[in-house]
């Protein structure tokens, strides 16, 4: 399914909307599956991107409605706002949620962007929480996942488990901590790479 497939069958501002803030900033966080589709990737997007980095949220706005309704795969997102901010970005950061299974904690990393993704699952680690960067089903190295579009082709993909999401959402603690630690691994990489 591509978006001119949802689109067709979905009305904006009843089924679905948007959130585009271009920041002209070298980073574009973005969540493909925000509102009630991936619940909570929206607000952690929003706490990552803080008032300087680009934000695109796609959002689901009915609650309990089917994943699949508005599940746009990452290698075939395509609506037009987004892959315009993240095109010109230097790279996308995607926020993601998956079910549990049987690991409620542990956030997921992947991506082309290999260097960026450790050093997030690093900098996740120090401020407690679980991260793995390989060994996992969703590795977000498809050329065209949305977090791989940027200008440098190589981005980063965290996926958060349904209990460790909500828990972000409701402690504003626990979530400056998961964002300030995004946040401090893009800034050093992009302080490292002479991109900042």
């Amino acid at each position: 399914m591509a978006f001119a497939d949802l689109a067709a069958e979905k009305l904006q501002g009843v089924d679905y909307d948007f959130l585009v803030l271009d920041r002209a900033s070298n980073v574009a966080i973005v969540a493909p599956h925000g509102g009630w589709i991936e619940h909570a990737t929206s607000q952690l997007a929003t706490a990552v991107a803080g008032d300087d980095l680009s934000l695109y949220l796609f959002e689901g706005l009915k609650p309990k409605r089917p994943h699949r309704e508005l599940h746009i795969p990452s290698e075939y997102f395509d609506e037009r706002q987004c892959v315009q901010l993240v095109t010109k970005a230097q790279l996308a950061i995607g926020m993601h949620g998956r079910a549990d299974g049987d690991d409620p904690e542990t956030i997921w990393l992947g991506g082309l962007g290999k260097e960026l993704r450790d050093a997030i699952a690093v900098a996740l680690e120090a401020a407690g929480f679980k991260a793995i960067t390989s060994g996992h089903r969703l590795p977000g190295e498809h050329k065209n996942n949305i977090c791989n579009r940027g200008i440098g082709r190589a981005g980063v993909q965290l996926e958060l488990p349904k209990t460790l999401r909500d828990a972000l959402v409701a402690d504003p603690e626990r979530r400056a901590l998961f964002s300030g630690a995004v946040r401090k691994a893009i800034s050093g990489h992009l302080c490292k790479n002479g991109t900042a």
